[in-house]
């Protein structure tokens, strides 16, 4: 009986630890979801947790309907779900979650007198104090909760006023999390009569099932060994390199040919692709070569190889956690690939020049398994897309939705990058992003801004290249006529799906305008997954645009050039841009303006003439309140000694500049401040419509 009741008690001990270890498994704490978010290969298998990946933010509540006419409604700020009394202080709820769940990303900006100065509370599990608490810039990017790369700003060459503040520390809750934000300087919904402006985003998972071990200020001290190492790897970029195979690439590839690399059959995963590429025209090759990837006899991936590394077709250095460029040229990704029996690398070669690409893949085993996906690039452009008119806060001026992808199949969403040129001086990325997944009619991912979405803030064109999860290695485009990349990566706020994902994004740009437009999304899918974007050589293969006149020609077409279309030389002061109105009888719509000048300053345009010879010209311009005096030349000659252009109330007028001698080729129309505006010599304006040309017989 003894020996019996023996066997008994250590199977009945050895039962217990089973359950024990079982449960301890199956818990999502503040320690897993650390180790999760360093473990790149945790991606490649669809989540064992079930959840949903949602969002929180302050975007305008007017937007019920897509498709109706507020669909595109703007005031994205000081936007909450309600609010509370406690304890005699005033708290607008933000959020508010039931459990299980998690916070994974929290990102806010602020504007008005005294912005971001409010308190910042973090509710748990129902309780009435609140587990975190502090002001709202502190927790979010200062010392207030933690130190390091999980609690930042950007870019720290902007303003601090300016720039997004990024929380990617998890905040595990095991039955519910209400945030709130007290500020006394809220005065209405949208701020739309002043006070603060509060933007926010809030990334959390919704878990259907499991145990959810909840964050306390306890455990983030308990865990600041585990935390500090989980920085270090982030801030370093670790790599794990165990049983690594390398394959060498060297290929000379001829214009419109093919080289293929193939790599180790059987259960493998790619976990590192290195390569440089070497071409007369770096930026043409950059577009133009194309990485294909299939895995097990599906093609997953067709991208050009600089968008694939988060570059564009310029090269700008970054280091993220899932890629790196670096100022010699080289391109590194530690997305992880796996692969059940095959998979074969094809580079393309669209350019009319050869290309050379060096560099190595680095694969391990896998252990490949039901979860176990295919990793998915899809790439297109919007060539020359229009923009729409001047747009108003209601959505008036005919923004609309671009589809950056649509998924079918089951998944994980992990990130997005876009390459843009913009061509006037103006904010292209008011938009917000929309996020469906399987089947919803309503996004649960619906956000406040393209830059907010981005990490950043307020359109700020600076820099910012070293955090592990979003970047900006070039925002020139942002305010100017130029280039813009964009780069979200996801971890812990990667998006499951179950049947589908549609990820819109709203062409939100400010004003009318040509722009090129390059989203790039990446994902996982089980086998036979789909993407609805399919290979795009014909967009892959045009001429990158490097400046302006790229895009919009600077040729005069049918006896008229318009102003805006006008390639800007040189301006000695002033602010020059273009002004965009369907209402003051403007070509096109637009004019270029010129203000702020000083008598003695210039501007200085350039048009292209595709014929020698002496031409009638007529100049359109506008005359309104707080314009100034001009002198006009064209092509060194003065056509007209004076105008005043100040008059009561904006008009339309023509010029008889007289018989001018223009140039086959470029040829140079200048305007010259000779006094300053009647009302205010401050602005001292000057709007030009377009130029037109007879030949004279």
């Amino acid at each position: 009986m003894k020996k019996k009741h023996l066997i008994y008690s250590s199977l009945l001990f050895w039962i217990c630890i089973s359950i024990t270890s079982f449960a301890k498994a199956q818990t999502i704490s503040f320690h897993t979801l650390l180790d999760e978010m360093v473990n790149r290969s945790h991606l490649a298998k669809y989540p064992s947790a079930d959840y949903k990946l949602a969002q929180f933010s302050s975007y305008d509540r007017a937007m019920v309907k897509p498709g109706d006419s507020t669909w595109f409604a703007n005031w994205d700020r000081s936007m909450f779900i309600r609010t509370e009394t406690n304890k005699s202080r005033k708290e607008y709820v933000m959020f508010d979650a039931k459990g299980p769940g998690a916070i994974v990303r929290f990102w806010m900006t602020f504007d008005g007198k005294d912005s971001g100065k409010g308190i910042l509370r973090i509710y748990l599990d129902g309780n009435d104090e609140p587990s975190i608490v502090g002001t709202a810039l502190d927790i979010l990017s200062g010392k207030g909760l933690i130190n390091g790369i999980l609690a930042t700003s950007v870019s720290d060459v902007t303003d601090y006023k300016m720039r997004g503040h990024n929380l990617y520390l998890p905040i595990p809750y095991a039955r519910q999390c209400k945030i709130t934000y007290q500020s006394d300087n809220i005065l209405d919904a949208g701020a739309k009569t002043g006070g603060e402006s509060v933007y926010y985003n809030i990334n959390y998972r919704s878990y259907k099932k499991g145990n959810v071990s909840t964050f306390t200020l306890k455990e983030l001290e308990r865990e600041k060994l585990l935390l500090a190492k989980v920085q270090q790897k982030l801030t370093e970029r670790h790599k794990d390199k165990e049983e690594a195979t390398k394959s060498t690439v060297q290929r000379q590839i001829q214009q419109g040919k093919s080289e293929t690399v193939l790599l180790k059959n059987g259960q493998n995963a790619i976990k590192q692709i290195s390569l440089k590429i070497t071409a007369d025209n770096i930026e043409q090759a950059l577009r133009s070569t194309i990485l294909e990837i299939s895995f097990d006899a599906e093609r997953t991936v067709w991208c050009p190889i600089g968008d694939f590394f988060g570059t564009g077709y310029q090269l700008r250095n970054s280091n993220t956690w899932y890629t790196k460029v670096d100022t010699l040229g080289n391109l590194s990704a530690w997305w992880v690939m796996p692969f059940k029996n095959n998979a074969k690398i094809t580079l393309h070669n669209l350019n009319n020049f050869p290309v050379t690409v060096t560099g190595e893949i680095i694969t391990e085993p896998w252990k490949w398994d039901q979860n176990s996906m295919h990793f998915g690039v899809s790439w297109h452009q919007f060539t020359n897309l229009f923009t729409g008119e001047m747009k108003n806060n209601e959505g008036g001026g005919n923004p609309f939705d671009i589809n950056y992808v649509t998924l079918k199949g089951k998944g994980l969403y992990i990130g997005d990058a876009i390459t843009l040129f913009n061509t006037v001086y103006a904010w292209w990325g008011e938009g917000d992003e929309k996020i469906y997944v399987d089947g919803e009619q309503f996004p649960s991912s619906i956000g406040t801004g393209t830059e907010d979405y981005y990490g950043y803030a307020w359109c700020r064109p600076e820099k910012f290249a070293n955090h592990p999860f979003i970047a900006q290695p070039d925002g020139s485009g942002n305010f100017n006529p130029g280039y813009t990349v964009n780069s979200r990566w996801r971890s812990l706020d990667a998006i499951p799906f179950n049947k589908e994902l549609k990820f819109d994004m709203e062409m939100w740009h400010w004003t009318r305008s040509h722009i090129n437009f390059a989203p790039v999304t990446f994902y996982y899918m089980l086998p036979g997954g789909k993407s609805n974007i399919k290979p795009d050589p014909d967009n892959a293969a045009k001429k990158v645009v490097l400046k302006r006149s790229d895009l919009i020609s600077p040729v005069i077409v049918k006896d008229k050039i318009e102003a805006e279309n006008m390639v800007l030389v040189q301006s000695t002061g002033g602010n020059f841009r273009y002004q965009n109105s369907t209402k003051r009888g403007w070509s096109d719509n637009m004019q270029a303006f010129w203000s702020g000048a000083k008598p003695g300053d210039q501007l200085k345009l350039s048009f292209t003439c595709n014929e020698e010879g002496t031409f009638n010209t007529e100049l359109q311009l506008t005359t309104a309140p707080n314009y100034g005096k001009f002198k006009i030349i064209l092509n060194g000659q003065e056509v007209l000694q004076s105008i005043d252009t100040h008059e009561d109330k904006l008009t339309i007028k023509t010029i008889d500049l007289g018989k001018v001698k223009l140039n086959k080729g470029e040829n140079y129309i200048e305007f010259k401040l000779i006094e300053s505006s009647k009302t205010d010599a401050t602005i001292s304006a000057f709007g030009f419509d377009f130029l037109k040309i007879t030949r004279n017989n």
